[in-house]
């Protein structure tokens, strides 16, 4: 956990509690790392073998857990002057390697389904979804070997 190779990209704790029932998960709390309030919290559903992406968030800091399945993220900074300038993370998170990512504005991400059948994350974002503020791009557009 902490910060990765790309500046301001961070993962963190999000715990997993047993019960026999069913686990109770925590996703994101005021004053962790990471928290730059919450506006919005919305999933997003990907079947194995899709991907979705390029979409890079221009004010919107996200805070991303994969609670069901398991996924893929690729980050791409290309923010000139960043120390992270021309590098890729690719992130594996889900039920076996439960962690909250967060992603600061200025990252490009897509991502990838990897366990059978369908695989949700949440993201909790600091501003409601404004679809003016982001950038997308075609997955051949930033070259990646997947």
């Amino acid at each position: 956990m902490g910060e990765l190779s790309i500046p301001g990209l961070l993962l963190s704790a999000a715990s997993r509690i047993p019960v026999e029932a069913g686990d109770a998960i925590t996703f994101i709390k005021e004053g962790e790392r990471g928290y730059m309030g919450i506006a919005e919290v919305y999933g997003s559903f990907i079947k194995q073998g899709e991907k979705k992406g390029w979409r890079r968030h221009n004010e919107i800091t996200m805070n991303i857990v994969v609670p069901v399945g398991q996924i893929r993220f690729v980050l791409y900074d290309n923010r000139i002057g960043s120390a992270g300038f021309g590098l890729f993370e690719n992130i594996i998170l889900g039920t076996d390697n439960y962690q909250r990512l967060t992603v600061p504005p200025g990252i490009w991400m897509a991502f990838e389904g990897l366990s059978e059948g369908e695989n949700l994350l949440w993201n909790a974002i600091n501003q409601v979804h404004n679809p003016a503020e982001a950038d997308t791009k075609e997955l051949s557009a930033i070259e990646y070997a997947w």
